[in-house]
């Protein structure tokens, strides 16, 4: 996420307790699984700064009071939205050199691990730790494969969100504070926005920002069951009402900065934050990257993707039991630690997410959290496929390939062509 809150790594691409290398933590021993004591409990993430490292580091305070009999080793990789990092764990586990745990999105990317016999069902250890009465049963549902949940999440983000200066917005007369109520008023601001003489209306940038918009007008114009199904199969990615959604969004793209391929979220975001533009979409990790900054949160408002209010499209940060995978009992108290109600606490009111389990109490998180939690309670929850819950990693590689093809050559035909195949492959 693919959840990160730094200006130089993007989405869900930080936070360790130190700086480290693809070969793991320098102080600690080897990336991947190499730890020598018998103890140790070797966590692969690709947490390394910003807000995922405030995040980790208030998990790993309630582990070591918790697990006492057990060191926590960091084995995080840096950068690439968690690209770099999903290289070097694969690399790992193809050597049968697995680390304790490692982290990965819930959802469908569980899919390649599960396939390839890396992850081992933690089911039991739900009903153990009281898990499937602390989760909705909707995530629950969401997180299950064959009747086996293979990971713990940690959090839960929200993908379709807004954000908006409210500033800038006036000098089209806008109001910051009410979404347009579908894509067609959305497109119609943001006309008003370049008429007013603002460069770049929607700030966007390169990669899963770009697959993150393509999901929202998707979302707004198919609704939860119809988004649902192109994931699931349900749905025809051939169908004329997929050729109108990515026609509105090649109609968005008109609108974004010149320079979408050659950025990272958080400039997009300093975008907006500079007045240089009136909105950027992203996932909600935006909130502590905000705070981080330090701007104040009368600078900017927020809601839903416009046409998708009442839809939670969500994404998880998990962590999974790998097989054969180092000091096994360690790392199942790492996964207790992960569910339970402190670490949650611990790690989410840094990581700017919001727990996954209902028994969260609002007032112990900060005002964007507090909506969000609400949300959660209420909406449909419909999974992103930018951040693992609806698709495979192989299948968002194809997926992304098709889109950053798209940005240059505008060809809907072909993109929806892509997307299509893209989701029939395994």
């Amino acid at each position: 996420m693919r959840g990160g809150l730094s200006k130089t790594v993007a989405v869900l691409g930080a936070a360790g307790l130190l700086a480290v290398s693809a070969c793991g933590n320098s102080d600690d021993g080897g990336g991947g699984g190499d730890s020598a004591a018998s103890k140790d409990v070797t966590v692969f993430t690709w947490w390394a700064d910003g807000g995922e490292k405030a995040g980790l580091d208030g998990l790993v305070s309630v582990f070591n009071t918790e697990c006492k009999d057990y060191k926590f080793v960091n084995s995080a990789v840096a950068g690439g939205a968690g690209s770099n990092a999903k290289q070097v764990l694969a690399n790992d586990l193809a050597a049968g050199k697995p680390p304790s745990t490692f982290q990965a999105h819930a959802g469908a990317e569980l899919g390649d691990y599960i396939n390839a016999g890396q992850v081992d069902d933690v089911s039991g250890l739900y009903q153990e730790f009281g898990l499937d009465k602390a989760f909705p049963q909707s995530l629950i549902d969401n997180l299950t494969v064959d009747g086996k949940i293979y990971s713990i999440p940690a959090n839960v983000h929200r993908a379709n969100v807004v954000w908006a200066n409210p500033t800038v917005l006036k000098k089209a007369n806008l109001d910051g504070a009410t979404a347009p109520a579908n894509v067609d008023a959305w497109i119609a601001d943001l006309e008003k926005l370049k008429a007013a003489g603002v460069k770049a209306p929607l700030a966007i940038s390169k990669g899963f920002a770009q697959e993150m918009l393509v999901e929202a007008v998707l979302l707004a114009e198919l609704g939860a069951d119809d988004f649902t199904g192109l994931w699931n199969g349900k749905t025809d990615w051939a169908g004329a009402n997929v050729t109108a959604a990515l026609n509105k969004y090649k109609t968005l793209l008109s609108y974004t900065n010149a320079d979408r391929e050659a950025i990272d979220w958080p400039d997009a975001l300093q975008y907006v934050n500079k007045g240089q533009a009136g909105y950027t979409l992203m996932g909600d990790w935006v909130a502590a990257q905000q705070l981080s900054d330090k701007i104040p949160d009368t600078a900017y408002t927020y809601w839903p993707a416009p046409g998708t209010a009442g839809n939670f499209q969500y994404l998880a940060d998990s962590f999974t039991l790998p097989t054969n995978g180092q000091d096994p009992e360690g790392a199942k108290c790492w996964l207790k630690v992960t569910g339970s109600a402190e670490g949650q606490k611990a790690f989410n009111t840094k990581k700017g997410s919001i727990p996954a389990r209902s028994d969260a109490v609002p007032a112990d998180y900060p005002k964007y959290q507090q909506s969000a939690m609400a949300d959660w309670k209420k909406d449909k929850i419909v999974p992103s496929c930018a951040h693992g819950a609806a698709c495979t990693l192989g299948q968002n590689n194809d997926i992304l390939s098709a889109i950053s093809q798209f940005s240059g050559s505008q060809d809907v035909a072909k993109l929806q062509a892509a997307l299509g195949t893209a989701m029939k492959s395994s």
